[in-house]
């Protein structure tokens, strides 16, 4: 194998020792308190580590050996859909590795932020959310245990209101199985009594494109959120985005941009990306070209990559106990997919200063040729990038 580090060959030493650093020191001692890492890793899941739900070779000694040396790490990944209590026993299992709950930052796991309220946004702990995407209602379960009080899918605005899309006809046995009843219905008459939207929450990719697509775009061209008006400031010439999204709707976040993802299947599949480039196309089309105000969060985005960073220092400091650490000085970023990992690593300026370096496998979404977005290294999985980067660390220290 041959690994390429900006143009020139990775040396196959350090000081003399091998570079297979994890076979070789697998059973050294652990760090001590006086020892601490001044480096942290940022994994993604799906291509790196796993495939299909399957380990990639190298996967679980690698995060073995982190752990055995406290070296903090993250799994920080675009997918979702499940809360990451459960997700994090998934993974437990198939990588034969006990994983803590604060290791995984899944795409949505910054919404659990706007319970309370955060920087971006005002709390939305007693407000009503509309929640999309996932499978079986499970995206409903995650958001209430996240401590959204109020929270609705498009799936129950159409068990109560068939009408509303008239070819889901399909999914109605589906549906039967966890809508739930709206806090309030669709009132055409007096709009006062109608149900209204506080948030929209893309938490994972939807099932029923058709659907949620309508459903969104009615919140969208409401006026103030209440589902079954449609404001009068829309496309207004003499108003900001020609009136669109002016008139108190409300705010419309995504978690995951990724367009395609590595799945079971040998060619990539659609992902959430894809359902919004479908959202911006029909909302495009409908108001002749108004821009549709959004917020993307999830790799490459410059929030997610700041919320690891700031779950790597915590890390840090409960493993060894102490919060006089200085913050971190690099992190390294290993994924598959050009346009998401690495993009965001290397376009990431850290407000505290930690360098974020890109390492790019090729054992998931990446095939081969020159990536869009081009990575610190190129390797081929996930223990030849952490190899590699603990080289880089000058790790171990004697």
């Amino acid at each position: 194998m041959r690994v390429t580090c900006l143009g020139q060959p990775l040396r196959q030493s350090l000081n003399g020792r091998p570079i297979s650093i994890i076979q070789r020191k697998f059973n050294s001692t652990a760090a001590s308190q006086s020892r601490v890492p001044n480096f942290a890793f940022a994994f993604d899941i799906d291509g790196v580590l796993l495939r299909s739900s399957k380990p990639l070779p190298g996967a679980a000694e690698s995060l073995q050996y982190l752990q055995k040396q406290k070296i903090p790490f993250v799994l920080l990944t675009n997918g979702g859909g499940q809360h990451e209590k459960e997700r994090i026993a998934h993974l437990s299992e198939r990588l034969n590795t006990p994983l803590d709950t604060s290791t995984i930052i899944q795409s949505h796991t910054p919404f659990a932020d706007m319970v309370k309220g955060n920087r971006e946004q005002d709390a939305l702990e007693d407000k009503c959310v509309l929640v999309v995407g996932g499978g079986n209602g499970k995206c409903r379960s995650v958001a209430q245990q996240y401590g959204f009080k109020s929270v609705v899918t498009p799936g129950d605005i159409f068990s109560a209101h068939p009408a509303i899309w008239p070819f889901s006809d399909a999914f109605n046995d589906y549906y039967k199985g966890f809508t739930s009843q709206l806090p309030r219905q669709i009132n055409a008459v007096d709009p006062s009594k109608s149900l209204k939207i506080d948030a929209i929450l893309v938490f994972n990719d939807p099932r029923d494109w058709a659907l949620d697509i309508q459903v969104i775009i009615d919140v969208l061209l409401s006026s103030q959120g209440i589902v079954g008006t449609l404001s009068a400031k829309n496309n207004n010439p003499n108003l900001p985005n020609r009136g669109y999204q002016q008139d108190g709707q409300p705010p419309l976040y995504f978690s995951n941009p990724d367009l395609v993802w590595a799945a079971q299947y040998h060619h990539p599949r659609l992902g959430q990306g894809a359902f919004k480039a479908a959202l911006d196309g029909v909302w495009a089309a409908m108001t002749d070209g108004a821009e549709l105000q959004k917020t993307v969060i999830g790799k490459p985005y410059e929030l997610t990559y700041r919320f690891a960073e700031k779950r790597l220092n915590q890390e840090r400091e409960n493993m060894f106990r102490t919060r006089d650490l200085q913050p971190l000085e690099a992190v390294y970023m290993i994924g598959d997919n050009p346009e998401s990992d690495i993009r965001g690593a290397n376009s990431y300026k850290s407000p505290i200063g930690t360098k974020w370096n890109s390492i790019l496998v090729n054992s998931g979404v990446y095939s081969g040729g020159k990536p869009a977005w081009a990575p610190k290294v190129n390797v081929d999985g996930v223990k030849q990038a952490v190899e590699w980067a603990l080289a880089q660390s000058q790790w171990p220290r004697n």
